[in-house]
Protein backbone atom coordinates (compact mmCIF):
# COMPACT_ATOMS: atom_id res chain seq x y z
CA UNK A 1 0.00 0.00 0.00
CA UNK A 2 1.80 3.08 -0.82
CA UNK A 3 1.42 6.37 1.24
CA UNK A 4 -1.50 7.93 -0.51
CA UNK A 5 -3.76 4.89 -0.80
CA UNK A 6 -3.31 4.65 2.95
CA UNK A 7 -4.43 8.38 3.02
CA UNK A 8 -7.52 7.67 0.83
CA UNK A 9 -8.35 5.07 3.40
CA UNK A 10 -7.45 6.16 6.39
CA UNK A 11 -11.14 6.70 7.79
CA UNK A 12 -11.65 7.61 11.56
CA UNK A 13 -12.40 3.69 12.86
CA UNK A 14 -14.52 4.16 16.14
CA UNK A 15 -14.95 0.49 16.68
CA UNK A 16 -11.60 -1.39 17.63
CA UNK A 17 -11.93 -5.08 18.45
CA UNK A 18 -10.52 -5.59 22.16
CA UNK A 19 -7.70 -7.97 20.34
CA UNK A 20 -3.98 -6.83 22.24
CA UNK A 21 -1.67 -4.71 19.67
CA UNK A 22 1.70 -6.03 20.14
CA UNK A 23 4.05 -3.75 21.02
CA UNK A 24 6.16 -3.79 18.03
CA UNK A 25 3.44 -2.59 15.99
CA UNK A 26 2.97 0.51 18.15
CA UNK A 27 6.48 1.10 18.36
CA UNK A 28 6.54 1.10 14.52
CA UNK A 29 3.35 3.66 14.54
CA UNK A 30 5.20 6.08 16.96
CA UNK A 31 8.20 5.47 15.44
CA UNK A 32 6.57 7.28 12.19
CA UNK A 33 4.95 9.65 14.07
CA UNK A 34 8.56 10.71 15.10
CA UNK A 35 9.69 11.24 11.14
CA UNK A 36 6.88 14.63 11.00
CA UNK A 37 8.25 17.87 10.47
CA UNK A 38 8.29 20.34 13.61
CA UNK A 39 9.32 23.76 13.88
CA UNK A 40 13.12 24.46 13.87
CA UNK A 41 13.35 20.60 14.02
CA UNK A 42 12.52 20.90 17.81
CA UNK A 43 10.47 17.56 18.10
CA UNK A 44 8.76 18.53 21.33
CA UNK A 45 6.41 15.36 21.25
CA UNK A 46 6.15 12.57 23.91
CA UNK A 47 3.70 9.84 23.66
CA UNK A 48 1.92 8.32 26.40
CA UNK A 49 0.51 4.47 25.30
CA UNK A 50 -2.13 3.92 27.50
CA UNK A 51 -3.06 -0.05 27.18
CA UNK A 52 -3.71 -0.63 31.10
CA UNK A 53 -7.19 -1.00 31.80
CA UNK A 54 -6.77 0.09 35.42
CA UNK A 55 -5.59 3.24 33.89
CA UNK A 56 -8.55 3.68 31.37
CA UNK A 57 -10.69 2.83 34.10
CA UNK A 58 -9.34 5.94 35.60
CA UNK A 59 -10.77 8.14 32.86
CA UNK A 60 -13.23 6.30 30.92
CA UNK A 61 -16.17 7.29 33.41
CA UNK A 62 -15.62 10.61 33.85
CA UNK A 63 -15.98 11.02 29.90
CA UNK A 64 -18.97 9.50 30.12
CA UNK A 65 -20.27 11.14 32.70
CA UNK A 66 -18.70 15.10 31.17
CA UNK A 67 -19.23 13.93 27.49
CA UNK A 68 -22.59 11.47 26.72
CA UNK A 69 -25.06 13.40 27.29
CA UNK A 70 -23.73 16.39 25.16
CA UNK A 71 -23.15 14.01 22.49
CA UNK A 72 -26.71 12.23 22.89
CA UNK A 73 -27.96 15.54 22.61
CA UNK A 74 -26.97 16.48 19.50
CA UNK A 75 -28.99 16.01 16.09
CA UNK A 76 -27.71 12.84 15.11
CA UNK A 77 -29.05 13.11 10.90
CA UNK A 78 -28.69 10.63 8.68
CA UNK A 79 -25.61 9.86 6.70
CA UNK A 80 -22.41 10.70 7.77
CA UNK A 81 -22.85 13.07 10.97
CA UNK A 82 -24.95 10.53 12.47
CA UNK A 83 -22.92 7.97 11.81
CA UNK A 84 -19.41 10.05 13.15
CA UNK A 85 -22.02 11.02 16.49
CA UNK A 86 -23.26 7.21 17.07
CA UNK A 87 -19.36 6.17 17.06
CA UNK A 88 -18.13 8.99 19.41
CA UNK A 89 -21.22 7.31 21.38
CA UNK A 90 -19.84 4.16 21.39
CA UNK A 91 -16.06 5.37 21.76
CA UNK A 92 -17.40 7.08 24.80
CA UNK A 93 -19.21 3.52 26.49
CA UNK A 94 -16.26 1.85 25.14
CA UNK A 95 -13.11 3.61 26.03
CA UNK A 96 -12.15 0.80 28.84
CA UNK A 97 -12.36 -1.67 25.88
CA UNK A 98 -9.98 0.55 23.54
CA UNK A 99 -6.75 -1.60 23.03
CA UNK A 100 -4.84 1.47 22.63
CA UNK A 101 -4.59 4.90 23.87
CA UNK A 102 -2.01 6.81 22.33
CA UNK A 103 -1.50 10.78 23.95
CA UNK A 104 0.16 13.11 21.94
CA UNK A 105 1.58 15.26 24.01
CA UNK A 106 4.16 18.36 23.83
CA UNK A 107 5.77 20.95 25.54
CA UNK A 108 6.71 24.35 24.32
CA UNK A 109 9.99 24.17 23.47
CA UNK A 110 10.35 26.43 20.15
CA UNK A 111 11.15 29.21 19.95
CA UNK A 112 14.22 28.35 22.04
CA UNK A 113 13.83 29.96 25.60
CA UNK A 114 10.23 31.73 24.23
CA UNK A 115 8.20 28.91 23.03
CA UNK A 116 4.69 29.24 22.24
CA UNK A 117 1.63 26.98 22.03
CA UNK A 118 1.41 27.50 18.65
CA UNK A 119 4.40 26.33 17.97
CA UNK A 120 3.83 23.35 20.07
CA UNK A 121 1.04 21.73 18.15
CA UNK A 122 3.00 22.65 15.05
CA UNK A 123 5.24 19.81 15.88
CA UNK A 124 2.37 17.54 17.46
CA UNK A 125 -0.68 17.38 15.09
CA UNK A 126 1.86 16.29 12.12
CA UNK A 127 3.15 13.53 14.35
CA UNK A 128 -0.31 12.80 14.73
CA UNK A 129 -1.22 12.62 11.33
CA UNK A 130 1.96 10.67 10.54
CA UNK A 131 0.77 8.29 12.91
CA UNK A 132 -2.46 7.53 11.77
CA UNK A 133 -1.56 7.06 8.48
CA UNK A 134 1.03 4.58 9.87
CA UNK A 135 -1.56 2.73 11.63
CA UNK A 136 -4.00 2.28 8.65
CA UNK A 137 -1.17 0.91 6.51
CA UNK A 138 -0.31 -1.49 8.92
CA UNK A 139 -3.69 -2.67 9.30
CA UNK A 140 -4.79 -0.49 12.20
CA UNK A 141 -7.62 1.68 13.02
CA UNK A 142 -7.63 4.62 14.94
CA UNK A 143 -9.20 8.06 15.35
CA UNK A 144 -8.86 11.42 16.80
CA UNK A 145 -10.66 12.27 19.78
CA UNK A 146 -10.25 15.54 21.70
CA UNK A 147 -11.17 13.95 24.78
CA UNK A 148 -8.44 15.88 26.91
CA UNK A 149 -10.96 19.02 26.76
CA UNK A 150 -13.43 17.22 29.05
CA UNK A 151 -10.76 15.41 30.81
CA UNK A 152 -7.83 16.80 31.55
CA UNK A 153 -7.11 17.03 34.81
CA UNK A 154 -8.15 13.17 35.31
CA UNK A 155 -5.90 12.28 32.71
CA UNK A 156 -3.26 14.10 33.66
CA UNK A 157 -3.05 12.17 37.02
CA UNK A 158 -3.90 8.59 35.59
CA UNK A 159 -0.82 9.45 33.11
CA UNK A 160 1.32 11.17 35.83
CA UNK A 161 1.89 14.31 33.63
CA UNK A 162 4.49 16.52 34.04
CA UNK A 163 3.11 20.67 35.02
CA UNK A 164 5.08 21.75 31.36
CA UNK A 165 3.36 18.77 28.94
CA UNK A 166 0.11 19.27 27.15
CA UNK A 167 -2.00 16.54 25.46
CA UNK A 168 -2.63 17.60 21.63
CA UNK A 169 -4.50 14.79 20.61
CA UNK A 170 -6.12 11.25 22.38
CA UNK A 171 -5.55 8.66 19.58
CA UNK A 172 -7.82 5.43 19.98
CA UNK A 173 -5.58 2.07 18.52
CA UNK A 174 -6.29 -1.45 17.56
CA UNK A 175 -7.95 -3.97 15.25
CA UNK A 176 -10.79 -2.10 13.23
CA UNK A 177 -14.26 -3.94 14.33
CA UNK A 178 -15.37 -2.55 11.14
CA UNK A 179 -14.11 -1.72 7.48
CA UNK A 180 -11.60 0.57 6.42
CA UNK A 181 -13.02 2.96 3.68
CA UNK A 182 -12.14 5.94 1.32
CA UNK A 183 -12.37 9.33 3.46
CA UNK A 184 -15.29 11.93 1.82
CA UNK A 185 -13.52 15.12 0.83
CA UNK A 186 -14.08 18.00 -0.94
CA UNK A 187 -11.53 18.03 -4.46
CA UNK A 188 -9.06 19.66 -4.57
CA UNK A 189 -10.47 21.90 -7.00
CA UNK A 190 -13.03 23.71 -4.24
CA UNK A 191 -9.90 23.99 -1.79
CA UNK A 192 -6.99 25.05 -3.87
CA UNK A 193 -6.23 29.01 -5.09
CA UNK A 194 -3.70 29.76 -7.25
CA UNK A 195 -1.48 32.55 -6.71
CA UNK A 196 -4.12 34.59 -4.59
CA UNK A 197 -7.66 33.73 -2.89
Amino acid sequence: MDVIEAMETTRAIRYLKPDPVPRALIERVIYAATRASSPGNSQGWDFVVVSDRATKERIGPVLRERMLPMVQAMPAPPGMVGRMLGGAQHLLRSFEDVPVWVFVCGRKVYPPGAGTEQMMLAALYPAAQNLIVAARALGLGSTFTTFQLAAEAEMRAAMNLPSDVSIGVCIALGYPDRPFGPVARKPVSEVVHWEKW
